[in-house]
């Protein structure tokens, strides 16, 4: 029997995992995700590596070998996330060379404390990009007002670019354009503009958002209406006449990503999220429970539609409830920078805290 997980991939969407541990690499298990359950790429971000950091002994020789050499907490961090992010980028090599740099892909965040300064975080995705010397590589940027100018000028400069944080369809446009300006540049300075880029656009944080705020019959259903509006735009946008004049140059299109698609409420589909988004060319990041919930028991039924869904007819509902979808998008982008900000303090906190110990029992 033919897996989910399987299936989605012969549809076209790529599914990656949203997780990296050491452990996850020493021990095969990531490797058994690529041989098992067809996934072809993988995210982190800073409450990623603050777990896995925190939760693993594997971290501690590395770490104390570090210290020796005088590293800070963020040097030390940045070392210790590069290891681990190239030893995944070389598992999914066969993948990017296979897709011809379509896929296979890993994602390694800026420091989210460089979230309102636009050349410093532009300096960094390139220091990065050029210190893990892989071509499948993304540096996450997030889709802020901030960050829009950070992502055009860091696809000018040739950095793959994952934009990161986005929750509605202005936000994903707005990054759309960044991107295909950065594009769009290079072809004007005679520059190969095959630079690439995928949109990330979060999901299950518009439900549990308004999860107290309107009627049961409105549960976890926000999140899959504002998705698929956000999906009608992508296909307006990749399909445009800009867009087709910079791929005669041999530009891409940047792919949209769903993530945050683990099902937060216990009442739900554990696989809810992977299921109402299946769409081809595009990408879906997911946590290893999900990923093997839909590896078990997905069932996946009718494509995403390009045009003439239900999302105008529900959003109107949610408005009816008094959600101002506009308002709580600008929110979510606000608290998504805020709490990767809060995860990257917590994450130098435990660095710190491990250096503190290991010095003592050396």
């Amino acid at each position: 029997m033919v897996k989910a997980t399987q299936k989605l991939h012969d549809l076209g969407q790529s599914l990656w995992l949203d997780n990296i541990t050491r452990d996850l690499l020493t021990n095969g298990t990531l490797k058994r995700y690529i041989d098992e359950m067809s996934v072809t790429g993988l995210t982190s971000n800073p409450t990623i590596f603050d777990q896995a950091i925190k939760s693993s002994m594997a971290y501690d020789a590395p770490i104390r070998e570090k210290l020796q050499k005088g590293k800070s907490e963020e040097a030390l961090f940045f070392e210790l996330a590069l290891e681990d992010v190239t030893r995944a980028a070389d598992l999914f090599r066969l993948a990017h060379d296979r897709t011809d740099g379509v896929d296979g892909w890993v994602s390694l965040e800026v420091s989210p404390l460089l979230a309102h300064d636009t050349v410093s975080t532009v300096r960094a995705a390139e220091d990065l990009f050029a210190r893990a010397a892989r071509p499948n590589l993304f540096i996450k940027i997030p889709g802020t007002k901030e960050g829009l100018p950070a992502i055009e000028e860091a696809i000018f400069a040739g950095v793959p670019i994952n934009v990161t944080l986005l929750f509605s369809r202005e936000q994903y446009l707005a990054s759309a354009e960044a991107y295909l300006r950065g594009v769009e540049r290079r072809i004007a300075a005679g520059l190969n503009p095959n630079v690439a880029s995928v949109a990330s656009v979060f999901v299950s944080r518009w439900d549990v958002a308004v999860k107290d705020k309107v009627p049961a019959n409105l549960r976890n259903q926000l999140g899959i209406a504002v998705a698929k509006r956000i999906y009608q735009g992508y296909r307006s946008h990749i399909n445009s006449e800009r867009l087709q004049r910079a791929q005669n140059f041999g530009a891409r299109p940047q792919r949209l990503l769903w993530a945050s698609t683990g099902t937060k409420d216990p009442a739900a589909s554990d696989t809810l999220y992977i299921e109402a988004l299946a769409a081809p060319f595009t990408v879906n990041t997911m946590p290893d429970g999900t990923l093997k919930a839909l590896a078990d028991h997905g069932k996946l039924g009718a494509n995403l539609p390009a045009n003439g869904d239900d999302s105008d007819a529900i959003l109107l509902k949610f408005a009816k409830s008094g959600i101002d979808v506009d308002a709580l998008a600008a929110q979510l982008q606000d608290d998504g920078a805020k709490s990767f900000v809060k995860s990257w303090n917590e994450l130098m906190k435990v660095i710190a805290s491990k250096c503190v110990e290991l010095k003592k029992a050396s």
